[in-house]
């Protein structure tokens, strides 16, 4: 088993109370610290045993933290980063890069001044359903890959919030750097790359602000292609009702197809099919439904952390390119993300 590994939290919202927390003490590791300027938040932390700053400082000063999971509101990840980067610590950082891909540049620059250990938090690489979809893939049980389609949406009214009182940042441009499209399609953008083991080369887009009442998209349709010639479908939405059909990865090829089903998002489990190409019989692919992308992720990182040989898996130049792609397909949109165009 691992040696624990101690954490601290920059930004303690729903993402990293009800999903990361879990995780660090599922992995075996510690809480040590949490930074956030909300009351309520550092309330909650410290019910949970962690120790609670108001400031970023705070956190740093902390000894025990060795590894710190940035989940602020994306404008802010940048100055988190490049301050933790200087400080020493490991950093796992809530996708997307930042809300403006003018700051993912200036965060990756820092991480290779500073030599830092740096992941971007893409959680769905680390989903079990996922990684038996990436084996079977590579063991060329679909033949050669032709299409991926993805579908992951969900309903986010503007009352919606972390904690009572508080407003829902992820609808305003300033502090998300856009709406459904910057806060989903990095997710399906990296799995493509995680699946076929490349990544998406070229990228067109449309968005939507159709159902919602406010001012960035609340839904979006991305098209892609990898260099082999694969091609990409997302479709990411704010505007889906949640009881509705609305998380499916499907990877098609020459020899069949996989289906992945509600594996998309933080919980655990899902369903996983392959269908055979030349007969339509399908089989169910087993996998573990017990542990949750976060788990995993928290796993992974800390054996990377343990492990410098194990590091190869994180890497700040293949997230930037993903900010890259997502501030493209706003431009193609017509739509520029955050505080830069593309």
């Amino acid at each position: 088993m691992a040696e624990s590994v101690g954490w601290g939290i920059v930004g303690y919202g729903w993402v990293a109370r009800d999903y990361m927390a879990p995780g660090i003490r599922a992995a075996g590791h510690r809480l040590v610290a949490v930074a956030d300027p909300g009351a309520d938040s550092r309330a909650a932390a410290e019910a949970e045993g962690a120790c609670a700053h108001a400031d970023l400082a705070g956190l740093i000063a902390e000894p025990a933290v060795e590894a710190v999971y940035v989940a602020t509101p994306n404008h802010l990840h940048r100055g988190a980063v490049e301050a933790l980067c200087a400080a020493g610590k490991a950093v796992l950082c809530e996708k997307p890069m930042a809300a403006a891909l003018s700051d993912a540049e200036a965060m990756a620059a820092a991480v290779r001044k500073t030599g830092a250990f740096y992941g971007t938090a893409f959680d769905q690489r680390h989903h079990p359903g996922h990684r038996a979809m990436r084996d079977l893939i590579r063991d060329g049980r679909l033949g050669t890959v032709t299409a991926v389609r993805i579908v992951y949406a969900c309903w986010l009214d503007r009352a919606w919030t972390s904690f009572q009182g508080q407003d829902n940042w992820r609808i305003d441009p300033a502090q998300a750097g856009g709406g459904a499209l910057i806060d989903l399609a990095p997710h399906g953008i990296d799995l493509v790359d995680f699946l076929l083991g490349e990544p998406i080369a070229e990228i067109a887009a449309l968005t939507q602000a159709r159902a919602q009442d406010y001012s960035v998209d609340d839904g979006a349709l991305l098209i892609g292609r990898t260099n082999s010639g694969a091609l990409a479908q997302l479709n990411v939405a704010y505007n889906c009702p949640d009881a509705l059909p609305r998380r499916r990865l499907e990877v098609v090829g020459t020899r069949g197809m996989l289906t992945a089903t509600d594996t998309m998002g933080q919980t655990a489990g899902g369903t996983v099919t392959f269908t055979d190409g030349s007969n339509g019989r399908s089989e169910d692919i087993e996998f573990d439904k017990a542990a949750s992308p976060f788990l995993e992720q928290v796993r992974a990182f800390g054996r990377a952390l343990r492990d410098p040989a194990a590091r190869v898996a994180w890497d700040a130049e293949r997230d930037l390119h993903t900010m890259r792609l997502i501030a493209r397909a706003y431009a193609a949109a017509g739509k520029p993300a955050g505080r830069d165009a593309a």
